[in-house]
């Protein structure tokens, strides 16, 4: 593990000197963010961090930014969509419209993280995700540092190598803050009603809208490009965020 956080500590110097104040982390707050916050502070990095409240996180992802603000010392930034924008959704479409269609999710996860996140990357030159090459298929081919053709920035990758088993055991080793929902077997946390724990077997994956088919692509949208599709993997919140 020492080499795997060698290498991340390398990422995130690089991306830190390249940017500086035109580099910033949407953190999700699930497992991956863990890592990340923690070594961003033993690195003394001040990339800002900032995380997506949808109206929709569980308590315990609530719990965990409180405990973060704590631990750390750190002021998290924590950004909400257009209250105007999530009535008028509502309004038309009903305030469970994510269940009647892959369209419909889509719209709510674009009216409730992709214009937010649109606007905090705005003057931004560039941004850091929790994706891993382990997460899914459509990730693996996922580099360090990437052009990030949806939202016109460089995106980096700081934990692109490391396993679910590695993030576990770097919380558990350094007795670090994290989301109690991952004791419950949660590994890609987002909005409540959109999350479940997984079994034994299943993609880690498999906890995001399960309930839509195999032929609907499970995303966000947050890495997605309206024009040409998903860029550079699908990828959720660093976790992507």
């Amino acid at each position: 593990m020492d080499e795997l956080i060698k290498e991340t500590l390398s990422i995130l110097r690089m991306a830190w000197a390249k940017h500086g104040d035109g580099l910033v982390y949407p953190c999700s707050f699930g497992g991956e963010s863990s890592v990340l916050l923690d070594l961003i502070h033993q690195a003394e990095l001040p990339i800002p961090v900032l995380t997506l409240d949808t109206g929709r996180l569980p308590q315990a992802t609530y719990d965990f930014i409180d405990e973060v603000r704590a631990f750390y010392g750190l002021n998290v930034q924590v950004v909400f969509p257009d209250c105007r924008e999530v009535e008028k959704m509502v309004r038309e479409h009903g305030v469970n419209l994510f269940r009647q269609s892959p369209e419909m999710r889509r719209l709510c996860c674009e009216i409730r993280k992709v214009h937010p996140l649109k606007r905090v990357l705005a003057g931004r030159s560039a941004w850091i995700t929790g994706r891993r090459r382990e997460q899914s298929p459509d990730r693996k081919s996922i580099q360090a540092e990437e052009h990030d053709a949806v939202y016109g920035l460089t995106k980096y990758n700081p934990l692109l190598n490391w396993t679910w088993d590695q993030v576990r055991a770097y919380i558990s080793q350094r007795k670090i803050p994290y989301n109690r929902l991952i004791d419950q077997h949660y590994v890609s946390i987002g909005c409540e009603c959109c999350t479940r724990p997984i079994t034994v077997g299943e993609d880690p994956r498999a906890g995001r809208w399960w309930w839509e088919s195999e032929e609907a692509a499970a995303e966000c949208g947050l890495h997605m490009d309206p024009l040409r599709g998903y860029v550079g993997g699908e990828g959720l919140e660093g976790e992507g965020i």
